[in-house]
């Protein structure tokens, strides 16, 4: 089987998502935690995460946490055998059910990682409905299964921005967006504004501990080939020796963020974060084009490998209306939360390719 993550980077989020690891396990050690989309690029990361801390608390005598792993294996954007290939741990529980139909976990949990979504611009542009439902029925479906005091962490995205002017790049959580509710994305972005609005309206008039996230462009090993995505994408044609496709003019521009600042981001919300509010997580910069990340990747591969790129208009199936520029301001998640990304984008690109020689092969 091959790796789905780096060994080295799941213990690089154990070690250093707070300030120390005696701090990890004060925050999770002995606790039941619920992970939706268990099975998906971000679900994985958790899961191993929540394995390796529970390997270190038996190796010190402390209490691990229980792992609730929820999946439907449908196999839009996970492995691609689609099942788990988890250890088999007393901790783990893995449920396969599809989570837009109604849930009950047979004890209490004291977190959820709402991460079930469908993020793929190509799949969404096929699974319009399921989209919406999983993002917003499926919440709801968690929320009516916990309790009042359970720490829920939703993923919401990037998109719910739009396609933000000059004046708000970088972009903050208080700027409400420029989003197309009639269009070909519409029924991811909206979805992922619903979702927020239900965790809201829960913290607002039930008191819950209800907090958002909003992920930049985050990568890393575990991304599969169907998931279509430009790293992905990139690779793949790389490694075959083929031309890379950069759609549109390759002159929109992103900011990407690696697996493990990313993870660490979300933990220290899920653990810290102000109930009813919402936090970016990504990386602030550099901002490159798609032609610059070519560029960037060519630094990384050479001279072992050569990349070339032809520019070419987006497919039919490619959904309209692509945001110019993606880039955060991490302000809120620096000050409150001690959010500091480390990984560079050259050393992040170096891992993702390492992998994905092996996993693509």
């Amino acid at each position: 089987m091959k790796a789905f993550t780096l060994p080295s980077d799941i213990n690089e989020i154990v070690n250093s998502t707070f300030e120390n690891l005696e701090k990890f396990f004060e925050v999770f050690g002995g606790k039941r935690i619920l992970i939706t989309g268990a099975c998906g690029f971000l679900g994985r990361y958790f899961v191993e995460t929540f394995l390796r801390a529970n390997q270190i608390c038996r190796e010190k005598g402390t209490p691990p946490c229980e792992i609730i792993a929820i999946d439907n294996l449908v196999g839009w954007t996970n492995t691609e055998s689609s099942s788990p290939c988890w250890p088999n741990d007393p901790s783990l529980a893995f449920v396969n059910h599809d989570i837009t139909k109604d849930f009950i976990p047979e004890r209490p949990v004291d977190y959820v990682l709402y991460a079930a979504g469908i993020a793929s611009p190509h799949h969404y542009r096929r699974l319009p409905i399921l989209t919406l439902e999983v993002a917003t029925k499926g919440f709801q479906n968690i929320l009516a299964a916990t309790g009042k005091n359970t720490r829920i962490l939703y993923f919401s995205s990037s998109e719910i921005y739009g396609d933000p002017d000059p004046k708000n790049v970088p972009t903050t959580e208080s700027y409400r967006g420029y989003v197309n509710s009639m269009g070909p994305r519409s029924c991811y972005d909206e979805s992922k504004r619903l979702g927020e609005t239900l965790a809201y309206i829960h913290h607002e008039k039930f008191n819950r501990p209800i907090m958002v996230v909003r992920p930049f462009n985050v990568y890393g090993p575990g991304m599969q080939k169907r998931d279509y995505r430009v790293l992905p994408n990139f690779a793949q044609k790389i490694l075959e020796g083929k031309a890379v496709t950069v759609y549109g003019n390759g002159l929109q521009t992103r900011t990407f963020c690696y697996a493990t600042d990313a993870i660490r981001g979300f933990l220290s919300i899920l653990a810290n974060g102000k109930p009813g509010e919402a936090y970016n997580i990504g990386t602030a910069g550099p901002e490159v084009s798609m032609i610059g990340l070519v560029e960037v990747i060519q630094k990384i591969l050479k001279p072992e490998l050569e990349v070339k790129y032809e520019i070419t208009p987006h497919p039919e199936s490619y959904p309209p209306d692509e945001p110019q520029r993606r880039c955060p301001s991490l302000l809120k998640a620096t000050i409150e939360l001690g959010y500091n990304p480390k990984v560079e984008l050259e050393e992040g690109l170096r891992r993702f390719f390492e992998w994905a020689k092996e996993a693509y092969s």
